[in-house]
């Protein structure tokens, strides 16, 4: 590695270990924070199933089945009726805090003794009488917070929701504002001081951003992704609105883009924009870009955006390569687009390019490097039959080639002329000595999967007519599939015996399914262990195709076979350790 590498691979390790840590993301689930915010992934809950409940009588209550459904339809009815009749909550809080706050139900289930499934209502309604419930519980839950987050807050002295007057005035403040009930729960936590605001507190200072020129609507999405604002320090969010002003955004793409589910960092999309300015862009440009592409800005808070830049600057790229990429950034999300170029650097550094070589293509290519997927050096100089100083050759010569190698793609080799003559003869010579005809559909797909030289190939087929097989039985497996030659001879000779030998099998039943050679020797031999076991125990029938039993994925094999029979995970599970143990 020379000097340039030295300097530029260190930078590069964090950016991707974060980029890499989640290879299966989406612009608002990445695994990356704003610059000074603190995302927070707050999940949407559904409560239809939930773990099962002690009574008397062992009484289910998070059944999935019709019954469970209606048991627990009837313990929260009553407790609905309890929260808005005794206790005179209104009724859609009644029902929120009811039917939003499992762990609170199921804690207060396991209390209450059942006698008769047809009196549930009856004796949820009758415990509840003698034993009020605590209902910062249900409320602190319902509102989206967990016990281990609420639990702190709890006070020690109260148990009515009444009793705290502020608490409910607030609360309600920000209901009838247009925030989500269960959205509260993350401005409890972030603004807790905001529920202890003197009346019309809280309600003056939702009016004071209407007053900025933003809609009821906008201001409610805004408080519940920044409740940092209700307690003041607004400057920074008033600076962010003059300068997306100033870039002629409205404000109707902050209600369309913002993700409630996200945090924002006001002061790094500000720094953003200047940042584009200084690199000589209009403040009209700057507007365009992000109207283009919202995520740009939104995303971790512009911080994705940052990295892209200073990643790209540590390749020597300059200001004008930054803005001709910028103004045609690909249809693609930044988070996206970054992991690709992280891995593209990987990739031509794997194949041992030079520092400079890497340099002047990320700088010259960088929206080519930052759309592809590309597969793993290994299998690529696997796929085009070639070493890394010709590879690297390739890429110098044409960074475009690159676009065949990537993920999904089939990868031609890649070879001199000369050389693929050669090893296209010496194939053809082998398959028609097989029996099969020069340029015939056959040929030319035999040819297509095939890899290997005509030597090797011979070879491999030599090794099916040694283990058991006649000619005739070779050349028809071959002519069904081909791929089976694409395997060393060991591991062709062991998959025979295994199938012959251990498990007992013909020759016939290889021919009927030939393909079984492609098959891993785990998966073979765990199968068909496990059929022959389950046609001992008369659970299925016998003279199921091969075919049947090896071309499900494990998950349908499972739930198909093993999993019906009552002992079938056990014993499953045993061939498992002791393939392991060996």
């Amino acid at each position: 590695m020379n000097r340039l590498q030295i300097i530029i691979a260190p930078h590069l390790l964090k950016w991707v270990s974060l980029l890499r840590a989640n290879t299966n993301f989406t612009p608002s689930q990445s695994n990356l924070y704003g610059y000074g915010s603190h995302r927070l992934a707050h999940k949407v809950r559904l409560y239809g199933t939930e773990s099962s409940i002690d009574s008397k009588k062992g009484v289910g209550f998070g059944g999935s089945g019709k019954k469970g459904r209606i048991v627990r339809a009837q313990a929260q009815s009553a407790l609905v009726e309890y929260f808005h009749l005794t206790r005179s909550f209104r009724i859609m809080d009644a029902e929120n805090m009811s039917k939003n706050s499992p762990e609170f139900f199921n804690r207060l289930m396991k209390r209450v003794v059942i006698d008769d499934d047809s009196k549930i209502k009856h004796a949820v309604t009758r415990f509840l009488r003698y034993h009020p419930v605590n209902e910062f519980e249900p409320f602190f839950e319902s509102i989206g917070l967990q016990h281990s987050e609420y639990v702190e807050y709890l006070p020690r002295n109260l148990i009515f929701l009444s009793d705290d007057e502020l608490l409910l005035e607030n609360y309600y403040v920000l209901c009838n504002y247009g925030i989500e009930r269960n959205r509260i729960g993350k401005i409890f936590k972030e603004a807790n001081e905001v529920f202890q605001y003197d009346y019309s507190s809280l309600q003056t200072k939702l009016r004071s951003f209407e007053n900025l020129g933003l809609r009821q609507s906008l201001v409610a999405k805004i408080v519940a992704v920044s409740p940092h604002l209700l307690r003041g320090n607004v400057d920074e969010f008033v600076e962010f609105l003059e300068m997306l002003n100033k870039v002629e955004i409205d404000h109707e793409w902050l209600l369309e883009n913002i993700r409630e589910d996200d945090s924002y960092n006001w002061k790094s999309m500000l720094q953003l924009m200047r940042l584009l300015c200084k690199l000589g862009w209009s403040e009209k440009q700057v507007g365009e870009l992000f109207k283009q592409h919202p995520d740009l800005m939104l995303e971790c808070s512009g911080r994705i955006t940052f990295d892209l830049i200073g990643l790209l600057l540590k390749f020597g790229a300059s200001k004008s390569d930054l803005r001709s990429l910028f103004l045609r950034f690909p249809p693609i999300p930044v988070l996206k687009f970054t992991q690709n170029l992280l891995n593209s650097y990987i990739f031509l550094s794997g194949i041992d390019m030079t520092a400079l070589d890497i340099g002047k293509i990320v700088r010259s290519h960088p929206s080519l490097l930052g759309s592809i997927e590309l597969k793993k050096v290994k299998s690529i100089l696997s796929l085009l039959c070639c070493g890394k100083n010709r590879l690297c050759q390739v890429v110098n010569d044409d960074p475009f080639t690159l676009e065949a190698w990537v993920l999904g793609k089939r990868v031609e080799p890649l070879e001199t002329e000369k050389r693929a003559v050669k090893i296209m003869a010496l194939k053809t010579e082998f398959l028609i000595s097989l029996g099969f005809k020069e340029n015939s559909k056959d040929m030319e797909k035999a040819i297509r999967m095939l890899r290997g030289r005509g030597v090797e190939l011979q070879e491999r087929f030599d090794c099916l007519v040694n283990n058991g097989l006649n000619r005739e039985q070779a050349i028809k497996m071959v002519r069904i599939s081909p791929q089976i030659l694409n395997q060393t001879r060991d591991v062709i000779e062991m998959k025979i015996q295994l199938f012959f030998d251990e498990l007992g099998y013909q020759a016939s039943d290889l021919l009927m399914h030939p393909k079984i050679l492609s098959y891993t020797i785990e998966r073979v031999k765990f199968r068909l262990l496990m059929y022959r076991w389950l046609k001992d125990q008369g659970a299925v029938r016998h003279g199921l195709a091969l075919s049947t039993l090896l071309a499900t994925s494990d998950e349908e094999f499972i739930r198909t076979y093993v999993a019906p029979h009552a002992k079938g995970l056990q014993f499953w599970e045993s061939l498992n350790k002791k393939h392991i143990k060996k």
